[in-house]
């Protein structure tokens, strides 16, 4: 019996082998381009936005104080203190 072998680019096993890091590569090189052909908008004035946030949170907060002094009440059974 003739063992011949064959020669490695005609074994499947090796591409599979070389096939799934080289999908990985080209794949990261079509991530590059799209990251570098469309960027994220940037945010104007972030800083000021983030304040204006805030201080709507803050408002929403206050305009919850006299039920959240209403709902610790009837957690404690301690009386509110008047402002």
């Amino acid at each position: 019996m003739e063992n011949k072998q064959q020669p490695w680019y005609r074994n499947p096993f090796v591409w599979m082998i070389i096939g799934g890091p080289s999908i990985v590569i080209f794949a990261s090189f079509i991530t590059l381009y799209l990251a570098l052909s469309h960027p994220d908008p940037t945010i104007d004035d972030y800083y000021r936005k983030g304040i204006e946030i805030n201080k709507t949170l803050d408002a929403e907060r206050d305009g919850m104080a006299p039920a959240i002094q209403a709902r610790n009440n009837a957690q404690t059974g301690l009386k509110p203190q008047s402002q």
